[in-house]
């Protein structure tokens, strides 16, 4: 892969609730927009890459083609990619893949989820599905359950606390308040937090990201053609994916994400760049405890210094390193396939100088981290202002 691939066309829909929208609505008005923001039309894409991390949540078993479909795109090579919460990233991956490649010239990524339409038990249920089927689900274990043991094991080993981990939703819910694509424009407080009803000890309800529907989506092309669709060209650095083993069970220390190091690892050395050269990034937050355990993977802690950062509020607005200016997963929202892309969309705007005053943080550089399960699937990419 040699040829230089930017970002020139954003979209996205709000976060939340769409009880009367079916996800081929949904990815139609986010990919139409990036469509309308790159200055193209479907008949310019040669290549569609659709992340869509579920059908049975959303109802649709085979997405590619319907979402195809909704956007006039025929005879374009079409992928769904799937990795879990990670979906959003693997898609832009596929994308990325061909244009680097030479294979394609323009690619629309679409990604999308539509996550409320079934109860939220059977919606926990199809997630935990995702996780190993054979030996781990059987047993009653559920992400919030996942995560909990990352969080009690993480808390035994640093003495990282309950508090910790409720300012990190403290941070997130101020910088979804300013994010008009956000589900959750609230203003919350530790004791809030602490208060909240309990789900997976020591995780409370408002230490989990939400199940959210929404869409959201990029227009990527090569250096041959960035300049004449965008006056403002986002280049992709690195791009880095890692895995890990699918079995919590046989992980020897529950308190770290090796995938997202390793990932990182591969992303810094792609770009030439490392941890003190990111201007802000746009992590995976699924729960509170993911956030404080990448801060660390991805360098811009210790090991079990995570913690620190966002008692100190480096990781806020203003601070050293900003993480989540879009407010995360937390509280932007997380619909599966399009949490990836959203993270992309998000970076883009800051570059723009497209997002509300009080959560710009702008710079030169940005990171992502997305992962699927827990970080069995763990994308990096680094971006860099053109």
């Amino acid at each position: 892969m040699n040829k230089k691939v930017a970002v020139v066309g954003i979209g996205h829909t709000k976060f939340g609730r769409f009880p009367d929208a079916t996800l081929r609505e949904l990815a139609a008005v986010a990919g139409f927009s990036a469509l309308e923001d790159a200055g193209i039309t479907s008949p310019d894409i040669d290549f569609l890459s659709v992340g869509v991390a579920s059908g049975s949540l959303s109802g649709q078993l085979s997405p590619a083609a319907s979402v195809a479909d909704a956007l006039g795109i025929t005879g374009a090579p079409l992928y769904r990619s799937e990795a879990a919460c990670a979906t959003g990233s693997a898609a832009i991956r596929s994308a990325y893949t061909a244009l680097a490649s030479g294979a394609s010239d323009i690619a629309l990524v679409v990604g999308a989820e539509l996550m409320t339409r079934v109860p939220s038990a059977k919606a926990t249920e199809y997630l935990a599905e995702m996780g190993d089927y054979g030996w781990e689900y059987p047993h009653g274990i559920t992400f919030p359950g996942y995560f909990g043991l990352i969080a009690s094991a993480h808390m035994k080993e640093f003495g990282t606390t309950e508090e910790d981990l409720a300012l990190v939703a403290v941070k997130n819910h101020e910088n979804a308040y300013h994010n008009e694509y956000a589900q959750f424009r609230k203003r919350i407080t530790v004791d809030d937090v602490l208060k909240s009803k309990m789900v997976a000890y020591p995780l409370k309800l408002l230490d989990c990201s939400p199940l959210s529907d929404g869409a959201s989506a990029l227009v990527l092309t090569t250096e041959e053609h960035a300049k004449d669709l965008s006056d403002t060209p986002v280049w992709i650095e690195a791009n880095a994916l890692a895995s890990l083993n699918n079995l919590a069970a046989e992980r020897k220390d529950l308190a770290t994400i090796p995938s997202v190091r390793l990932a990182a690892k591969k992303a810094y050395a792609q770009s030439g760049l490392g941890p003190k050269d990111i201007d802000f990034a746009e992590v995976h937050d699924c729960f509170t405890i993911a956030e404080i355990v990448v801060y660390e993977e991805l360098g811009f802690s210790g090991r079990g210094k995570g913690a620190e950062l966002v008692r100190s509020d480096q990781t806020s607005i203003g601070g050293e390193i900003p993480v989540n200016p879009s407010g995360g997963l937390k509280a932007k929202g997380h619909p599966l396939g399009a949490t990836g892309v959203s993270m992309a969309v998000e970076v883009v705007k800051q570059f723009r100088g497209e997002v509300e005053r009080r959560r710009y943080v702008g710079g030169e550089v940005a990171l992502t981290q997305n992962m699927g399960l827990t970080g069995q699937y763990s994308f990096v990419t680094i971006y860099r202002r053109g």
